[in-house]
């Protein structure tokens, strides 16, 4: 079988690799691309050090011959929702013309990028206008481009809200996705179609945990008093209990600082969903605790000092692991990572969803 080959730029951990690997696809990695040190040891202890590994996207070197597939995700922060959204005023956000200027050079067969949907409705909608025009010079979600940009790029694209509970992944997880098709490639693009979810927090869970992650009486205490407090003046900060199938919120880049963060809790052994109250700080997301059987909200890359997800056990409080967020991520078992929880967390809440990868890449004429 003939190797496809294949680049990436902001490649993490590899979520782009696993999901070749799951779908059993052979690739020759012509370069893959990140300046973070930490995402770079754990890349390199998964997959082996790529035969070029640039760590700028400015200096990486554009190769000559097409690839087949260019992936791309650029930093997500500059249109996060819980960011400052700044937009393309932040220098991440301009990141997307390093892409754009790779995919007019090198003109792949296919693109796909990832970002955050908060990225839909920057500056009311015109940052991602202007990724649309540069990126679909062809056509966008079927309908022909009848005035092109001067900038724009040869290609059909197909872009799409997803969401990684709707691949059976327990995480309401929602990315933006934007596929690309060179203009001389068939060009019919269709989503993969949804799968019932019938997989639930539990289903990640570790059945041996250290104690470290464990939260203290005191916390726990302070936690609940927390919420009392938030319920009465009726701002938000609240306990608000969830049944056995109700699912978690999306675990963001600051996990542990908003309400929608991973916390659970077990009721005489009855695995419950339910945030059980806050812990102290200035934002609802970094306090919730949630049961077992429920969905997890969406993995942050600020975990450790007290940011990580937590769930409760019995009558006992814990964070996630780190091996719990990365099945969240589902990545598979056999990935493993040489840095610190802190880095750990952080890569996970960092990466992208390997299934619903995989299934957009299984989608692609290869």
């Amino acid at each position: 079988m003939t190797k496809i080959k294949v680049g990436s730029d902001f490649s993490g951990v590899g979520a782009f690799n696993q999901a070749l690997m799951r779908l059993g696809i052979e690739y020759k990695e012509v370069f893959a691309c990140d300046m973070d040190k930490y995402a770079r040891q754990t890349f390199i202890h998964n997959y082996g050090e790529p035969d070029y590994y640039p760590e700028n996207v400015y200096d990486r070197q554009i190769p000559t011959e097409p690839l087949d597939i260019y992936m791309t995700s650029p930093p997500c922060q500059a249109f996060s929702l819980a960011g400052k959204r700044k937009g393309e005023d932040d220098d991440r956000g301009i990141l997307f013309y390093n892409s754009h200027e790779f995919i007019k050079v090198n003109k792949p067969r296919y693109f796909i990028f990832e970002n955050v949907k908060g990225l839909l409705s920057d500056d009311n909608g015109n940052t991602f206008a202007k990724w649309v025009q540069y990126l679909g010079g062809k056509s966008v979600n079927g309908l022909p481009t009848i005035f092109p940009h001067e900038e724009s790029v040869p290609y059909h694209i197909y872009w799409k809200v997803l969401n990684a509970k709707d691949y059976n992944i327990p995480q309401n997880r929602e990315r933006v996705f934007i596929v690309g098709i060179r203009d001389d490639k068939d060009n019919n693009f269709t989503w993969p179609k949804e799968d019932f979810l019938t997989k639930r927090l539990r289903d990640v869970l570790e059945s041996d945990v250290d104690e470290k992650y464990f939260l203290s009486d005191k916390m726990i205490e302070a936690l609940v008093n927390h919420s009392d407090k938030h319920k009465e003046k009726g701002n938000g900060f609240k306990f608000e209990p969830k049944d056995l199938n109700d699912i978690g919120n999306s675990v963001t880049t600051k996990s542990g600082q908003r309400t929608t963060d991973n916390f659970i809790r077990c009721n005489q052994g009855v695995a419950v969903v339910n945030v059980v109250a806050n812990l102290p700080g200035k934002h609802e997301q970094n306090s919730r605790v949630y049961g077992t059987n429920g969905l997890s909200p969406t993995l942050t890359t600020m975990q450790g000092g007290g940011q990580e997800p937590k769930i409760s056990t019995g009558s006992r409080i814990r964070k996630l692991t780190p091996r719990e967020c990365f099945r969240l991520m589902d990545f598979p078992d056999t990935f493993s990572w040489p840095v610190s929880d802190t880095q750990a967390y952080k890569q996970a809440g960092n990466s992208i969803c390997v299934g619903v990868l995989a299934k957009i890449i299984q989608k692609l004429k290869l």
